[in-house]
């Protein structure tokens, strides 16, 4: 809760900084009119536009440029006070503002987004390592280990529960994560974009060349889980990791 109102709260400074620094910035400008062209105001506006918009919030990079296209046309543009622009070159500059404003939110954005899969892929490689590890040390039991294995894979799956079930039988109700990732049910495949069974589980076999040595079956009854094609692959990975434990034992 902490953590959300502190999100909260910067994004609230982010917006007034953004909504108030053109202002700032224009009514100086305003001051020195006859020493500062049009150009180095509009160049010092982008600037502050980007500063709003790196932020990678959507709202704050168009607050920032709307708020410096209007006071742009207030301050420096004639008729000087109010909203009206008569030259074409300032309605070029305010237009360019307002464009440059939107275009580097959504940079902004996206290099956020790619740095957050990027956590999130570091993240499926440390815990497949790490399993790995506990697997090839053979510190703990093959019942330890499968604990372990099942809170990985319902970490990386986004599911509520998961739990390990040894034998090569189980309930033809069940929809079946294959190895190609792809979700089945007696043969027919799921869309599995549309997220895993709430009301029943959903298994993972284990299998050690044609013969399945159990299943990991994954609870999902909270909340729907959808994951992607790269963290079902990972969470068959962790499955093979358990069938290498299970077939040396």
């Amino acid at each position: 809760m902490a953590t959300t109102d502190w999100r909260g709260s910067r994004r609230a400074w982010v917006v007034v900084g953004g909504a108030v620094a053109p202002f700032v910035l224009c009514a100086i400008f305003a001051a020195f009119r006859d020493s500062i062209t049009t150009a180095t105001a509009a160049v010092v506006l982008v600037l502050a536009v980007v500063c709003a918009a790196a932020s990678g919030d959507r709202v704050a990079g168009l607050v920032a440029a709307l708020s410096s296209g209007a006071w742009f046309d207030f301050f420096l543009t004639e008729p000087y006070r109010t909203f009206a622009i008569d030259g074409a070159d300032d309605v070029e500059v305010t237009v360019l503002l307002l464009v440059i404003g939107a275009l580097v939110s959504e940079i902004a954005i996206w290099g956020r987004r790619q740095q957050g899969r990027a956590s999130v892929r570091e993240g499926y490689l440390q815990g497949v390592l790490a399993t790995a590890e506990s697997i090839s040390m053979r510190s703990e039991s093959p019942e330890r280990l499968a604990g372990l294995v099942a809170d990985r894979i319902a970490e990386v799956m986004g599911v509520s529960h998961c739990r390990f079930v040894a034998g090569s039988v189980h309930d033809g109700r069940y929809a079946v994560l294959e190895r190609d990732a792809s979700l089945t049910r007696n043969g027919h495949t799921v869309p599995v974009d549309r997220g895993l069974p709430t009301n029943e589980e959903t298994a993972l076999p284990v299998r050690a060349g044609s013969e399945t040595l159990g299943y990991f079956l994954l609870t999902s009854a909270s909340e729907q889980a959808r994951p992607s094609l790269e963290q079902r692959r990972v969470a068959i990975i962790l499955a093979d990791q358990m069938a290498a434990v299970l077939g040396s034992a």
